[in-house]
């Protein structure tokens, strides 16, 4: 891109789709700022009129993830309709297609060592993503009898490491390593799961 194609307020934007592209490609510690600038057609000193760093620019490339991350979320979990059971199953779904079509975000997410705590932006933005997880626990959980209910945080907890772990091993860059279709694998893994905490009876299929 030519630089003088920008005007004020692009820059920051198309230095974010650079890195966002880069960490696509080499994952969010194999490139640096001056490729990232390189790509956006300006010198790397002009990166610094919009981010302290490296660090900084992958932060608000994870920032803008999880503001997409917490839609997709949303979206799947629907107010609980048209059961906490098909929309638990959704919210899980929605993960594994945010992490295929938004590798780049997710990577800077999870993968980059950045803490969600960084800064305020950031944080609020994981905590929305959580709290649709949780929500869809609890609506769920309020199904099981008072004490037969574990803490609702740790089912969130066990789902949401299931469906991190289905993505890193299966739904990105497998090389055809995967023995069963990622969707697959985790709407099995949640099923026994359910099953074992006695949401769902034995030989129920999975909505």
């Amino acid at each position: 891109m030519p630089k003088q194609g920008y005007h004020h307020g692009n820059l920051r934007q198309a230095l974010v789709d650079s890195a966002l592209a880069l960490i696509t490609q080499k994952g969010p510690t194999g490139f640096t700022l001056s490729e990232a600038a390189k790509a956006a057609g300006v010198t790397p000193a002009a990166v610094y009129r919009h981010f302290a760093g490296r660090e900084d620019l992958i932060a608000e490339c994870a920032r803008q993830g999880y503001a997409i991350f917490g839609d997709v979320m949303d979206h799947a979990w629907n107010g609980g309709t048209p059961s906490a059971l098909a929309a638990f199953s959704a919210v899980g779904r929605a993960y594994l297609a945010f992490a295929r079509k938004f590798p780049g975000h997710y990577m800077a997410m999870f993968e980059s060592g950045l803490s969600p705590n960084q800064s305020p932006a950031l944080a609020a933005g994981a905590q929305r993503a959580e709290h649709v997880m949780q929500r869809a626990t609890d609506a769920l959980m309020a199904h099981l009898p008072k004490h037969q209910r574990p803490p609702s945080p740790m089912v969130a907890a066990h789902v949401w490491s299931m469906a991190h772990g289905v993505v890193e091993l299966y739904a990105r860059n497998t090389g055809g390593r995967a023995p069963y279709a990622p969707d697959d694998l985790l709407e099995t893994g949640i099923g026994i799961y359910l099953r074992g905490l006695g949401i769902l009876p034995p030989d129920h299929v999975a909505p």
